[in-house]
C-alpha cells in the first residue's frame, strides 16, 4: 500500500500515520446515547462545532500498535501538541522523531539513519485530494475532517448514531460521516475511493472527560487498498494541558533522505 510503503521502517509508519489518530486516558463520559430520528443535519452539524476545543497546547504519552495482517509492531512515543501550530512525536530515546507544521512533515529514524522532510504531497495524493495541519488536527481531536457547513448532507440514524452523508456525491472519492449522539464528536470517518478500491477508515470508539475538555479514548485506523490491510491502534496516557513546550526537533547530519513517490494514481 503506498502510504506505507513509502516509509521503509515500521516504526516510521507508525509515528507518521498517528498524525491521523487521537485519544487520551481520563473519566469515562456517559450520556444519553439515543439519537433522535428527528434531528436535522444542520443541527447535528451545528452541535458538533459547538463542541469544538480551544486549547493552546497538549502533551502526553500513547501507545501505538501497528499490523500489516502479516506482522505486527507496538510503540510507547512521547505527544506534544500546540493547536493550529505543530504536532511532535518522538520515540524512546528520541531514536524516531517527527514534526509536523501548517507546511511541513518531517520524520527521522536513527535506526535506519534517514529522513523525510517535505509537505502534505503525499498524503494529499493517497487520498485523491488536498491533505492540510488542520484537517489532521481535527482528526485528532474527533472533529469532522472537512468543514461540515461547506456541504449540504442528509441525516439517518445508524446503529445508534447519527450518519451524515452528502447531497451531492464529491468527483474524487466517497466521504461518510457517523456522530456520537451524546457529545456530537465524531463516531468514525470514512473516505473511499470505489473504483481504486481504497478505504481510510477512522473510528472513536469512546471518548473521556479530560479537565473541562472532551475527546477520543479509543481510536482504531483500517486503511485498505485491494487486498492489502494495515491497522493502526492507538491509547492515550498522561495527557496534560497548556503547559509551555518545546518542540526540539532536528534532523542528523549525514542522514539519507527519502524520497516520495508521488506518481500518478
Amino acid at each position: 500500500m503506498k502510504i506505507f510503503s513509502l516509509m521503509p521502517s515500521r516504526v516510521v509508519c507508525l509515528l507518521s500515520f498517528a498524525f491521523l489518530v487521537f485519544s487520551c486516558k481520563s473519566k469515562k463520559v456517559v450520556g444519553d446515547d439515543s439519537a433522535n430520528a428527528a434531528m436535522s443535519a444542520k443541527s447535528i452539524i451545528k452541535n458538533h462545532y459547538q463542541n469544538s476545543l480551544d486549547f493552546k497546547t497538549l502533551s502526553g504519552k500513547m501507545r501505538i500498535d501497528y499490523s500489516d495482517g502479516q506482522s505486527s509492531q507496538g510503540v510507547s512515543v512521547n505527544l506534544r501538541m500546540e493547536k493550529d501550530k505543530a504536532i511532535w512525536i518522538s520515540a524512546p530515546f528520541g531514536m524516531v522523531k517527527a514534526y509536523i507544521t501548517p507546511g511541513r512533515v518531517s520524520f527521522y529514524n536513527k535506526l535506519q539513519n534517514e529522513y523525510f522532510d517535505g509537505d502534505f504531497a503525499y498524503l494529499s495524493n493517497f487520498l485523491g485530494t488536498e491533505l492540510d495541519f488542520e484537517q489532521v488536527q481535527n482528526l485528532l481531536l474527533g472533529q469532522a475532517i472537512f468543514n461540515l457547513n461547506d456541504s449540504k448532507y442528509d441525516a439517518s440514524t445508524v446503529s445508534g448514531n447519527y450518519q451524515l452523508k452528502p447531497r451531492k456525491p464529491m468527483e474524487l472519492f466517497k466521504v461518510l460521516f457517523s456522530v456520537h449522539p451524546e457529545n456530537f464528536k465524531m463516531a468514525s470517518q470514512q473516505l473511499s475511493q470505489p473504483l481504486k478500491k481504497r478505504l481510510l477508515q477512522i473510528n472513536y470508539t469512546d471518548y473521556q472527560q479530560v479537565n473541562k475538555w472532551l475527546l477520543p479514548k479509543e481510536i482504531a485506523v483500517a486503511a485498505i487498498e485491494g487486498d492489502e490491510r494495515n491497522t493502526v491502534d492507538i491509547e492515550y496516557r498522561n495527557i496534560e494541558f497548556d503547559k509551555t513546550l518545546s518542540f526540539p526537533y532536528k534532523i542528523p547530519s549525514g542522514f539519507k533522505e527519502i524520497v516520495i513517490d508521488n506518481e500518478a494514481k
